[in-house]
């Protein structure tokens, strides 16, 4: 077998139709097979020696499709001019409306059902974006004095817990009413911390959101 001299080129031709087809049929209807399919001749080696699983290549397509999450996540931890309870409010508002999380939520795998993608999902939501992103803003917001908490590590873990696991209709397969009442907990919560940062267009984003995934399904 000739050696291919191009692995970044079969890599990124593997996500683009990875990416097309779980957006197409959602990724729990696209298999391996329909990815060969739609790889103009390469093989089924030629996908396994990049990715050991499909639940590897949907990782790498969402690691594509989050990257500019963190550059966002990364601008507004850095601003100047704000409170880091504003800044709290800009991320959450921010990061739902930006238009590829209806890509996210329209390919998104039943976490339910995959265990391994499931610990990748609170990996990250515990051990990359608190300590990274959220609490600096949350020591910004203390030193400003619109933040009031002695633990500002474990505040910053629980709110993307919350957020990111708890609320996720792919977590736990929440009906459209179950979901809404997380969504009002989570307001009332933060608000009992003094953090009124999710509004009412926020709540209806986050229902929109829901929506997108459960007529993927």
């Amino acid at each position: 077998m000739a050696r291919n001299k191009h692995p970044e080129e079969t890599i990124n031709l593997i996500l683009d139709v990875s990416y097309r087809l779980f957006m197409e049929k959602g990724y729990e209807h696209t298999s391996i097979q329909d990815i060969i399919n739609h790889l103009g001749g390469l093989s089924k080696g030629a996908i396994y020696h990049h990715f050991k699983s499909k639940e590897e290549i949907l990782m790498a397509v969402t690691d594509r499709m989050t990257s500019e999450s963190n550059r966002m996540l990364a601008d507004i931890r850095d601003r100047t001019g704000m409170t880091g309870r504003e800044k709290l409010k800009a991320i959450f508002k921010e990061s739902i409306n930006r238009p590829v999380q209806d890509e996210i939520f329209t390919a998104a795998p039943n976490f339910h059902n995959n265990p391994k993608l499931l610990a990748s999902l609170l990996n990250d939501t515990v051990k990359e974006v608190p300590p990274i992103y959220i609490k600096p803003i949350i020591e910004q917001g203390i030193a400003d004095g619109s933040i009031q908490t002695d633990y500002p590590e474990q505040l910053a873990e629980l709110i993307i817990l919350v957020a990111n696991v708890w609320m996720n209709p792919m977590v736990f397969e929440d009906t459209g009413e179950e979901a809404y009442g997380k969504f009002r907990v989570f307001q009332q919560m933060m608000r009992g911390l003094g953090l009124d940062i999710v509004d009412e267009e926020m709540l209806g984003r986050l229902q929109e959101l829901t929506l997108i995934y459960q007529e993927k399904k």
